[in-house]
């Protein structure tokens, strides 16, 4: 009798510390939520489908994708910070509302520092600068363009796809660090934007190479410099910033991959093999290579290390430019 109480406190301690652990050896067993905080169609709509479809096939499961837009993507950010720390609801999300909405939407419900659990980031690009074709003819440096911005202070006109978009503060930091200003033309969305480029309504851009690399190809875009630490893969004759002389203008727009606080470590390490995988994958990964997207595939450290970074960088921009949301 003794022996079988024994047993039987043995299989209940196990059984206990299986479930303190974490479920990862049921994860997933029913479908899984992935919110995307902006419209379908868009860069990080495109990534978030592609990868849950590759997760679903990995885990027998279904990954259902939910467009969630609004307030910089903060709406959509705010769900899933509020879901449960389970594995069935994750974020897939550009930068926008991890580190840039918290400096720009007063009263905002979640403090992306502490209530997100942070797998990977899956992809980033460079920007690149561009001019319409009007200016084609007669621009063709990144001195030339300061040349303009001198010559005609705050009047030479910048696309961005918003206030507080990666287009917008990276043109804000090419500001801040040569001493310049152009006009900041916001519109609603990189398409619109890019539409006034091609059409020579607005002078320039910070666009991300995915977003204009089409454009550039056909030669109806002229780029002048690209905004990564490295030339671009699929640009591979346009300089850096830095190479041009302009330090400290390294930027990356990136879509990663996040969960709710309290994320279980098993479930979490699970879920980050599978993407990782995922990306692997060149049925994943070639389309997004193709178009000038660079896979990442960071640890969840990295990850988490990175987007604390991020956030004081772009603090500070918004700051020191007086950058307000739309």
């Amino acid at each position: 009798m003794n022996a079988i109480k024994k047993t039987a406190a043995a299989i209940g301690v196990a059984l206990t510390a299986l479930a303190s652990a974490g479920s990862a050896w049921a994860w997933p067993d029913k479908p899984v939520t992935i919110i995307v905080p902006f419209p379908a169609g868009g860069s990080t709509d495109t990534i978030a489908r592609s990868l849950g479809n590759h997760l679903g096939d990995q885990f027998k499961q279904t990954f259902v994708v939910d467009n969630k837009a609004g307030a910089t993507g903060s709406i959509g950010a705010a769900q899933v910070a509020r879901a449960p720390g389970d594995g069935y609801t994750l974020l897939v999300s550009s930068l926008a509302p991890l580190v840039v909405a918290p400096h720009l939407i007063k009263g905002l419900t979640y403090d992306p520092l502490k209530d997100f659990t942070y797998i990977t980031v899956a992809v980033q690009t460079p920007n690149v600068l561009v001019v319409n074709p009007t200016l084609a003819a007669k621009v063709n440096t990144v001195q030339d363009v300061l040349a303009m911005l001198k010559a005609k202070p705050g009047a030479v006109s910048f696309a961005t796809s918003g206030a507080g978009s990666s287009d917008h503060l990276t043109a804000e930091l090419f500001w801040q660090k040569t001493g310049t200003q152009g006009l900041h033309v916001p519109y609603k969305g990189g398409a619109p934007a890019t539409a006034d480029l091609l059409g020579s309504q607005v002078d320039m851009s910070f666009q991300n190479v995915n977003t204009v690399f089409a454009h550039i190809k056909s030669g109806k875009l002229k780029p002048i410099a690209v905004t990564g630490s490295k030339r671009s893969p699929v640009l591979p004759d346009v300089p850096t910033l830095a190479e041009s002389g302009i330090q400290g203008v390294d930027v990356y727009a990136w879509q990663g991959i996040a969960a709710p606080k309290n994320l279980p470590a098993d479930v979490k390490a699970k879920l980050h093999a599978g993407i990782v995988k995922a990306l692997q994958d060149p049925a994943v990964s070639k389309p997004f290579t193709d178009v000038g997207l660079e896979v990442v595939a960071n640890s969840p450290e990295e990850f988490a290390q990175f987007q604390a970074k991020e956030f004081a960088r772009w603090k500070q921009v918004i700051e020191t430019g007086g950058i307000t949301g739309q």
